[in-house]
């Protein structure tokens, strides 16, 4: 299904923006595990639209049912299945979009898979709603590797030109846990300050701005993951890119390594306590699709939002000419401050499977 991704861990999501209800089935999760469900929604919180002024007006609980999976809060080894229901939909502000495509959006590419017939209202089945479901399979993943010590993070790296810290060479889980506690997802609060001043002078242009994300995971053991097409980079980036919005995943240096002399690039290793390390990470703590040891870093980037107010040039489907498109509706001036706990789910998800393959299953 081209919706799910995993192997022994298979996350599958489903519904549309404006349906009745957006959901994830998870299959393979380990039996026996406690799910704090407080903790899942504080999670499941920080992504929540119509929390202020620098994202979609769209009210929404975002609290999930939990169908099956579940009992008294510990999971039993059936598919854990979790459904959203979407309360507060305005789907006449999308009626024009049937026939006039938005610039930079699915509406065009889905008219013509599916003859027509999809629901785009709200951007349907490729909206960001969609990353709710995401957050409840990664936030369960979070809690569980959590008990094993491993920790992932992550915060908004840049919006527009400005630029946040990045994170140390040896994160922690209390710097994370600090990010994750801000009402803006930055390590710097002076640059913070000056991404959501970037955020609100892009809406008061109503236009939109992209953003990147840095994410890490501590505590991951060296040897995980296979080289070639099975490698953790291969597997992490399959996943991250279906999160909408995403145009580019990186690891480590990513393309800055390309402009590096191997001398500058090469990790130097060194023994610390009796285990290989590296005195610097620019292999984002993957080598031949194989971890190190190291923290894993990787980066992804986001577009910005398709949806502005501004006149754009797009095409009438059914009178095959061009025309001009208004874009009406609640609609979020930059979506990457919102997709930080988004990539901590897709990346916890995907590493707990690969942990979970790694020890045949079990821990």
């Amino acid at each position: 299904m081209s919706s799910e991704f995993g192997k022994l861990l298979r996350v599958s999501v489903f519904g549309q923006s404006h349906g009745t209800a957006i959901g994830v089935l998870i299959d393979g999760l380990p039996a026996g595990e406690p799910i704090d469900l407080a903790e899942l929604d504080a999670f499941l919180d920080r992504r929540r639209p119509g929390k202020n002024a620098l994202s979609t007006a769209r009210k929404e609980t975002d609290l999930p049912r939990f169908l099956s999976g579940l009992e008294n809060g510990v999971t039993c080894g059936a598919p854990l299945a979790a459904v959203i229901e979407n309360a507060d939909q305005h789907s006449g502000d999308y009626a024009e979009l049937a026939d006039k495509p938005r610039p930079g959006h699915a509406d065009y590419t889905a008219a013509v898979k599916w003859g027509g017939h999809a629901d785009m209202r709200g951007g349907g089945h490729f909206s960001g709603r969609l990353t709710a479901p995401m957050c409840v399979a990664g936030g369960i993943a979070k809690q569980i590797l959590a008990r094993r010590g491993v920790y992932v993070g992550a915060h908004l790296a840049s919006v527009g030109t400005v630029e946040d810290a990045p994170f140390p060479l040896r994160p922690t889980a209390e710097l994370f846990d600090a990010v994750a506690a801000r009402p803006f997802p930055a390590i710097d609060e002076d640059a913070g300050a000056r991404m959501q001043e970037t955020i609100a002078a892009a809406r008061a242009r109503q236009d939109s701005v992209g953003g990147i994300v840095e994410c890490a995971a501590i505590g991951l053991p060296p040897g995980l993951g296979e080289p070639l097409f099975e490698g953790v980079e291969s597997r992490l980036a399959a996943a991250l890119f279906g999160i909408p919005a995403v145009k580019g995943v990186e690891f480590g240096a990513g393309f800055g390594a390309s402009r590096l002399h191997g001398s500058e690039d090469n990790d130097p290793f060194t023994m610390e306590d009796g285990r290989v390390v590296t005195t610097q990470n620019r292999a984002g703590g993957i080598l031949g699709g194989i971890t190190t040891g190291m923290p894993l870093v990787l980066r992804v980037g986001l577009k910005p939002t398709p949806s502005i107010a501004l006149p754009q040039q797009t095409v009438s489907l059914s009178r095959q000419e061009d025309t001009q498109l208004v874009i009406r509706g609640r609609h979020d001036p930059c979506i990457a401050h919102r997709a930080v706990p988004v990539v901590e789910a897709v990346t916890a998800a995907v590493l707990l499977d690969l942990l979970l393959e790694g020890n045949h299953g079990t821990f």
